[in-house]
């Protein structure tokens, strides 16, 4: 049985990673940590969960967490996972890390999309980007995962195959992403049902999303030469689940028909149990996808252009689905245990 704890507890990928863990035979939830829920029990944070686990939150310092836990999930926010990765990987401990804080390789573009200074080069340098369709052999070795971003999620499997063959300008990329409002955090969330603007649609971080720089990162390595694209997210008025609209223009060798296409998507992803690609003419919904683990992939081609649609839950296949599904992987457990 693996120890696992998870460090940040109480917000919304918190309280997803515990709803994954309590349906996984090979997992037990030995610690909870919060700083701003120490000495509550879980079940009055989440009363949901009162019948299935009854810790209480302990303060998250290095020696509770290193006594009680072989692994450990930090649900953190974006710069305070790099106060407590050195540590833990100092005692032996693997990390999973929901934040953004291991994911972008040069840590001056880091600094630059986060406003805050680098503190642990080292472990950035030896964290593997936990994308499982991508790097599943570097995970299975990892000591810190870096968990991908929810947008990069839905726009790297998407894109993966045709960047990966050349088949598409990676100079000219445009990614219309619209997401829940659940991956602004709990707080956000609250104050957005709350308002008027549950009745809004609207863009947001225009041009400078840090997500931005993950998703070139991982295609310009893919495709072998700089990725370059206009990336613009917007806030819808539901709760989860991510839907992505992808332009692009062929390259000029490509000469892919839309059945083609879709049979290279099956193709690339035939060992994939999570990646669903759609038949010629259906396209992803977020109903498909919501409360699972699933990326759904639409695929219209046209003679010049090709349009992807993909579509995640944010909270699952864009948080804390993909973190068990990498611990699933590290530990040699069936990669769909805990979430099929």
């Amino acid at each position: 049985m693996l120890n696992v704890g998870i460090v940040g507890v109480s917000g919304y990928a918190g309280e997803e990673l515990i709803r994954i863990l309590l349906n996984h035979p090979g997992v037990k939830i030995s610690g909870l940590f919060s700083s701003s829920a120490c000495g509550m029990p879980i079940a009055k944070i989440f009363p949901e969960l009162a019948k299935d686990l009854g810790l209480v939150c302990l303060k998250p310092d290095i020696k509770n967490i290193v006594d009680n836990c072989d692994l450990v999930f930090l649900a953190l926010p974006h710069t305070a996972s790099m106060e407590l990765v050195p540590q833990l990987v100092k005692a032996g401990k693997r990390v999973i890390d929901l934040s953004a804080d291991y994911r972008l390789k040069d840590f001056r573009v880091y600094e630059q999309f986060y406003q805050h200074k680098h503190k642990d080069k080292l472990n950035l340098k030896a964290a593997v980007y936990g994308l499982p369709e991508l790097y599943r052999s570097e995970i299975k070795q990892a000591k810190v995962v870096a968990n991908p971003g929810c947008y990069p999620t839905a726009a790297i499997l998407a894109l993966a195959p045709l960047a990966a063959l050349g088949s598409v300008d990676v100079s000219s990329i445009i990614i219309d992403a619209k997401s829940g409002v659940s991956g602004a955090g709990r707080k956000a969330t609250e104050e957005f049902f709350s308002s008027q603007d549950k009745e809004d649609f609207k863009a947001y971080k225009v041009g400078v999303h840090q997500h931005t720089p993950e998703i070139s990162q991982i295609l310009s390595s893919l495709a072998g030469k700089k990725a370059k694209l206009t990336f613009v997210p917007h806030l819808l008025p539901v709760k989860r689940g991510i839907l992505e609209t992808i332009y692009l223009r062929k390259a000029a060798k490509t000469k892919h028909q839309a059945p083609s296409l879709i049979n290279l998507y099956k193709k690339f992803y035939k060992q994939e149990p999570f990646v669903r690609i759609k038949a010629e003419g259906e396209f992803p919904r977020l109903a498909d996808v919501v409360g699972t683990n699933f990326c759904d992939i639409g695929i219209w081609n046209s003679v010049d252009n090709i349009i992807i649609i993909s579509a995640i839950d944010n909270l699952v296949k864009g948080a804390s689905g993909q973190a068990v599904q990498n611990m699933n992987i590290m530990y040699k457990f069936p990669e769909t245990i805990g979430l099929l």
